[in-house]
């Protein structure tokens, strides 16, 4: 008996070292896997493309418009034309579908780099005051930049009268967007101040911040009056924001944030709520071993959230009557999925009225782009932003 067991010991540790021996090695950079090749991306078609999809709202894709460089976000300010925002900090206009060839005038100086990107946001007012809101990298010097939003007007050709009403400290440019409060809300990025930032009340780093519409901080702002706090503060503990959206309905805003590896989340944005990072986390890091918990009592949990990632870049809901099968459903763009590059899609997620998930549904997974923003336009349709050297802007319409 004695026999046996040690020669089943034997044999179950020379199985598992075959296992063992039998797992690949990964070259790794700053103990980060380096990404593989991924998959060839294909050309967009020169045609609409037809899909039926899963709720039987048969859709038709085409390209509206090309000419983006690293596109980023989009605003429409009126029926005919759309304001989009590259990466590098150029405005481009859009008109019935034409980009004009030289950037928008009288926007503020930026320098795009990494995950700081341009973002727009239009005033709740925006058809009386013409008001643009532009998140954007503001250059201190030759190397450093810094959080920043300024307000501008749109005439209609060019920006004017533009000037800052938020200047942070360190980082680069960061989501926006207005709540039905009307308050402007920013993400500052979890890079500025240091590692522990985000659990830092004192510190703007990973946090949401709330201001007005001029840059003032709200007396019912969550943190007002408290020596341990900064008063712009309204939810910590984000990692990498990369949008915000008003819910249609209760006006709340959700967030998107991209995890680590794994671990990507929509959160609904509660005033002083803590949303974990890094103490608690979905994902694992990118070495492999698992950032955290998953959960603890006083920190916010996930609303929608991904494992494999999908690289999480804008979210939208949909209340047009163009594709009424979709009404109320949200919108998430991704641009690379299970960190594989050339994987980049477009997810829908049907919510009940509670705010809770149903289902989800990978559209355009064949496209193969990645899908940088989502938002309906004034016509009741949708559009989709690319983030490529050659970056194109998508336009989901009825097929019938």
């Amino acid at each position: 008996m004695k026999a046996s067991l040690s020669f089943l010991s034997v044999t179950a540790v020379a199985v598992f070292a075959v296992t063992l021996a039998a797992q690949q090695e990964v070259p790794m950079r700053n103990n980060t896997p380096v990404a593989p090749q991924g998959i060839k991306i294909p050309p967009l078609p020169d045609t609409p493309v037809r899909y039926e999809t899963a709720e039987g709202q048969n859709i038709r894709v085409s390209v509206y418009a090309r000419g983006f460089r690293n596109g980023w976000s989009m605003a429409f300010v009126s029926d005919d034309t759309i304001l989009v925002a590259e990466r590098a900090g150029a405005i481009r206009v859009v008109r019935n579908g034409v980009v004009d060839p030289q950037p928008a005038q009288g926007a503020p100086v930026a320098r795009g780099q990494g995950l700081s990107g341009m973002d727009l946001a239009l005033h709740p007012d925006f058809d009386r005051n013409h008001y643009v809101y532009i998140s954007y990298s503001k250059p201190l010097d030759e190397k450093r930049t810094t959080l920043a939003v300024a307000r501008a007007v749109w005439d209609g050709k060019a920006f004017t009268d533009a000037k800052d009403i938020f200047v942070g400290e360190g980082g680069g440019g960061g989501p926006i967007a207005f709540g039905g409060d009307g308050m402007l809300y920013i993400a500052s990025g979890g890079g500025g101040g240091g590692p522990n930032a985000t659990q830092n009340r004192n510190s703007i780093g990973g946090k949401i911040l709330r201001l007005t519409d001029t840059g003032a901080i709200p007396k019912d702002n969550p943190f007002v009056g408290q020596k341990d706090a900064r008063p712009e503060v309204y939810t910590m503990g984000h990692r990498n924001t990369l949008r915000l959206a008003k819910h249609p309905g209760t006006g709340a805003i959700w967030q998107v944030e991209d995890g680590p590896n794994g671990g990507d989340e929509v959160n609904i944005l509660v005033p002083g709520g803590n949303y974990g990072w890094p103490l608690i986390s979905l994902g694992r890091t990118y070495a492999g071993p698992w950032q955290g918990p998953f959960s603890q009592e006083g920190y916010r949990d996930a609303t929608i959230l991904w494992v494999p990632s999908i690289a999480v870049s804008s979210i939208a809901f949909y209340t047009g009557d163009k594709l009424p099968k979709w009404k109320g459903d949200v919108f998430v763009g991704g641009m690379r999925y299970g960190e594989i590059p050339g994987t980049g899609q477009l997810h829908r997620i049907l919510i009940n009225k509670n705010l809770e998930e149903l289902r989800r549904e990978p559209l355009l997974v064949d496209l193969r782009r990645r899908i940088r923003d989502v938002k309906q336009g004034r016509d009741g349709l949708l559009y989709l932003l690319t983030d490529e050297a050659d970056a194109v802007m998508l336009r989901i319409e009825p097929a019938e």
